[in-house]
This record gives structure tokens, C-alpha cells and sequence, in this order.
């Protein structure tokens, strides 16, 4: 699903009323009825309720009046405060204001602070606000009496649903500009955009409802601009395709997985482990030869290599060795150390290598003083899944530098380097090399545990070896991982939960984002 900036959602706006036809009027319309049916499905007693509606003069504000008429048709108490003078209301907000006024309805001129005083008793004397003040077009930070309006709606403890965003909140960025509504529900228009999706805005805009109000979605798929998308369980759905009957082991992709090092056997498993759970046929983990048993006892469905070793890592000799043995995918990294034989290991494996890497954890590190040399080539694409730590270390600069600009980190390195960029933690990012961007909704705090980064990787390259797809893999991957926490959260609880545990729920999220349930026995207490 597009996720749009304030220029696209105007492009989208401008096309559907000259290309398709559909006049603002209707479309505004639609927006206000679409908020009233996400009221009605959030507030069952909504009837009972006494409704604020803040309207702008504007646009978002038109869409406010439209909500406080359907309301009113409904039997709702409501009240309007237009915070301006009407005088200043134009276009199509105008016709619906005037439409209030034929239908019998008062709506309270707040034009400034001692407005705002004197009718705020008012305001706070309903049960439920809606924010009709801004929309997508704030560049920045609000002022003057509205300032006080924002905070004292906020100070209320009302409930508040927005309209579009929260406003204060601007459509083009993730960061809020400055004070805004703090929603319990935003309904946004047409498609979601940056603020209600990436931290730290979006938890400014409570539950969120995207409303359809017309715009075709051709034309959100074809505006041009930044391509921002977020990942949606319809669309994760159509990359799992049934297995045929007739099937083997071999048809699901071969996994060499090289991982691991003394005392670190255990990212090893669980990265053969989340390959195993999402359905490659076949699992080898190539791990140094001093680990090999360890690991080998962890799990009986994958086979086992042991590495040569020197100067307490790997020896770079070996790479051959591992080059033989891969067949579909390499994941490399988890677990594996710094040592320098081990890093020089890594680098020539990377360079050698023609078949898709995904590269994680230490096998980022190797590449932290030269990542020019990380990088993917024609006929062979490279996956690189770093927290914002190790992102840091590859570009030189500070984990929080990461974190406040992570959509353009992770795209410009994907283009520069010719790869995929799973950039992970809260909201995990996917970027591509042609610019794209994909947003994960799914995962919780739970997983900042050791070992769920290890159990993606496995993840992405056994949907790799299967989807022979980078940018499937990486989704669905990303999305099921993150579905699987969700579910694994539900049942150990945010602190309790490990990352063997978001393993061990791989399968009931497939089963989930499939639509199929294990069908349990009761009678014999057993699945």
C-alpha cells in the first residue's frame, strides 16, 4: 500500500477530479461519511456521545463540517468550532459550512485566544473531539492561539479522532515539526502517509483507519515521487504459493548457512532454524570445526560442515570449500566473531561468491573499514539485514544519526551499493536499489531479544532460495517475522518471550497470513 507525501496526496487529489471526474465536492463527501463509519465502528455508544468538532479553514475543515452534518442527521449531539472567522472559509468547506447553517446547526467563531478561553468550558464539556484543523498541507509548526488549542485538548483527556492526520503533524516527515493532537484514532485519506507509520510521529495518531474516498488506486500506485510503501497482509499473501502433490526437497531451495563460532553456536541454530520454518528443503551450516558437534546436536533436520580454522577464526583458505558446497543461497554472519582471519574469510567469500548472499551480523562487520566492497552485481543480489548499530559502522557515522534519518540511509545505500537493505528494529525497513522503500507493520517490543535478527536471516534466505526474488523474499520474510513475535508476544508477553520462541511461531504465522488454522482435538487433547 502507497504511503504518500503532501505533494503526491495533492497530485492525487488534482488527477482523480480532472482525469476520472469526481468532483472535490463528492470526494469530500466521502471523506467525512468514511469518518463517521470509523467513529461508529471504534464508539458503539456513539449516539450517546457529545461531539467537538475543530475545524480548520480549510480543506480538512470542509471534511469536519461534512462530519458534524452526518452526525447531526444521525442524532449525534454535536458542536462546531471553526477556529477562524467564517469569512475566510472558501470553496468547497464553504458550501458545507453553509449547508450547517441551512440545516439549523451554530457553529462557534474562535478567531483567537480569549475565543479560545471563553468557549473552551464548551469544548471540554463533551465526551468525544474530532480534529478538523489540519490536514496534509502543514509545513510548519503550528502558532499563535492554536498552539493553545492542541494543548489544551490534549491536557482534556478526551478522546480525539483526526481527520487526514493529527493536526501539527506535517505529511512529509516521520519527526513531528512541533506540538501536535495527540489521537486515540487518525482516518486518513486514500493511503496512509509517513507520520502515522514511522516512530517517532506515529505515536501521535493512535489507531489508524485508511478511508476509501474515491481516488482510484491506479492513480496512487502511478503518482510519481518517492516510492514509500507499506507492507499489507493481502499483498504478502499472493507471494506464498501452495506446494503441488508431487513435490521433493529439492524444489525449495538449498541453504548453506555459515554461522557460528565458540561460545556463539547458538546464532548458528536459530538461523538454520528460521530457514528450516520457512520452507527450505534442504539446511547445511557450514561453522567452524571446533563448534560443529555443538551445533550439530542443536537440531537433527539440518546437516552440518566444519570450517577449517586458524589464528581463532576461520582460515580464508577454506573458502573454497564453502563455495563447493553452496548450492542456492549463502546466509553469512550470525555469530561468526571478529577475528582478523575470520573478517579476511568473509571478504573473500563475498567477493567470490555467484550465487545470492544475505549477509548479517559479523558478516557486516568484516566490511566496516571498506564497505565500497560490499556490494551486489549483475546476476548475483545481495541482502544485508544490519541493526542501526552496524549500519552506523558501515557508513562511519553514530547509531542515533542512523535512527533519525533511516528511510534515507537505508535507500541511499541500497542504490549506491547495488543491494537490498533490510534495516532493522521498530517499523524494519526494506530498501531497494531502485529507490524503493517497503514499511513493516508487524512485531513488537518483545523481540529486542538476541537471536531474532539470526532467526530472520535464516528466514530471508530460505524464501530466497524459494521465491528467487530478493525483494519477495526480503517482504514476506520481514513481515512474517515480525507476525510471528506478534504471535509468540500473545503468548509469553513482551518480556518473557526469546527468539526461539519467534521461531517456533514461524509456522502459525504462515498459517496466519494464509488464512488456514491447525484444527485441534479436544476430545484427545492433542493437534
Amino acid at each position: 500500500m502507497r504511503v504518500l507525501n503532501s505533494a503526491q496526496m495533492r497530485e492525487a487529489d488534482r488527477r482523480t477530479i480532472e482525469e476520472i471526474g469526481i468532483p472535490p465536492l463528492v470526494l469530500m463527501e466521502n471523506a467525512g461519511r468514511q469518518v463517521v463509519a470509523a467513529m461508529e465502528a471504534m464508539h458503539s455508544d456513539l449516539l450517546e456521545l457529545e461531539v467537538a468538532v475543530l475545524c480548520g479553514r480549510g480543506n480538512n475543515g470542509g471534511d469536519g463540517f461534512v462530519v458534524a452534518r452526518t452526525l447531526l442527521q444521525r442524532g449525534v449531539d454535536v458542536s462546531v468550532f471553526l477556529m477562524g472567522r467564517v469569512a475566510d472559509v472558501r470553496g468547497d468547506a464553504r458550501t458545507n459550512l453553509e449547508i450547517l447553517g441551512r440545516l439549523g446547526l451554530t457553529v462557534v467563531e474562535i478567531a483567537d485566544s480569549q475565543a479560545w478561553e471563553l468557549h473552551f468550558s464548551e469544548v471540554s464539556d463533551c465526551t468525544l473531539i474530532v480534529d478538523a484543523m489540519f490536514g496534509t498541507g502543514l509545513n510548519a509548526p503550528v502558532s499563535g492561539f492554536i498552539e493553545s488549542v492542541i494543548a489544551d485538548v490534549n491536557a482534556s483527556g478526551i478522546p480525539v479522532v483526526s481527520i487526514d492526520l493529527p493536526s501539527g503533524l506535517s505529511a512529509d516527515s516521520a519527526d513531528p515539526i512541533g506540538d501536535s493532537i495527540e489521537a486515540g484514532l487518525t482516518v486518513t485519506l486514500a493511503a496512509p502517509k509517513l507520520p502515522l507509520v514511522l516512530p517517532p510521529a506515529e505515536t501521535r495518531a493512535g489507531d489508524i483507519v485508511i478511508a476509501d474516498i474515491g481516488i482510484p488506486s491506479d492513480i496512487l500506485d502511478t503518482i510519481e515521487g518517492p516510492r514509500v510503501d507499506l507492507l499489507t497482509r493481502a499483498s504478502m499473501r499472493e507471494l506464498i504459493v501452495p506446494r503441488v502433490p508431487d513435490s521433493h526437497k529439492g524444489d525449495y531451495g538449498r541453504v548453506l548457512v555459515v554461522a557460528g563460532s565458540r561460545g556463539k553456536t547458538g546464532a548458528a541454530h536459530l538461523a538454520a532454524v528460521g530457514a528450516l520454518r520457512s520452507g527450505a528443503g534442504l539446511v547445511t551450516v557450514a561453522t567452524p570445526a571446533s563448534c560443529q558437534a555443538v551445533v550439530a546436536a542443536m537440531g537433527p533436520e539440518y546437516m552440518t560442515e566444519a570450517l577449517g580454522e586458524r589464528d581463532e577464526g576461520l582460515d580464508p583458505d577454506g573458502v573454497e570449500r564453502v563455495l563447493e558446497l553452496a548450492r542456492d543461497v549463502i546466509a553469512i554472519g550470525p555469530g561468526l566473531g571478529q577475528a582478523p582471519a575470520t573478517r579476511e574469510f568473509i571478504k573473500r567469500l563475498v567477493d567470490r561468491a555467484t550465487m545470492p548472499l544475505v549477509i548479517d551480523a559479523d558478516g557486516l562487520n568484516a566490511f566496516g573499514s571498506d564497505p565500497d566492497r560490499l556490494a551486489g552485481r549483475e546476476g548475483r543480489e545481495v541482502i544485508i539485514t544490519p541493526h542501526p548499530g552496524e549500519m552506523a559502522r558501515l557508513l562511519g557515522m553514530s547509531t542515533d544519526e542512523v535512527q533519525a534519518s533511516r528511510l534515507e540511509v537505508a535507500r541511499n545505500f541500497a542504490v549506491a551499493h547495488h543491494l537490498y537493505v533490510v534495516l532493522k528494529g521498530h517499523r524494519t525497513l526494506i530498501a531497494t536499489p531502485d529507490e524503493k522503500i517497503f514499511i513493516n507493520p508487524t512485531g513488537n517490543p518483545g523481540m529486542a531479544t538476541g537471536g531474532t535478527g539470526d532467526v530472520l536471516t535464516g528466514m530471508i534466505a530460505a524464501w530466497l532460495a524459494q521465491l528467487l526474488d530478493a525483494e519477495g523474499a526480503c517482504k514476506l520474510a520481514v513481515y512474517l517475522h515480525g507476525l510471528a513475535g506478534d504471535l509468540a508476544e500473545a503468548d509469553e508477553g513482551e518480556v518473557a518471550m526469546t527468539s526461539t520462541d519467534v521461531a517456533g511461531h514461524v509456522g502459525d504465522a504462515i498459517l496466519e497470513l494464509t488464512a488456514r488454522r491447525r484444527v485441534v482435538d479436544r476430545s484427545q487433547g492433542s493437534a
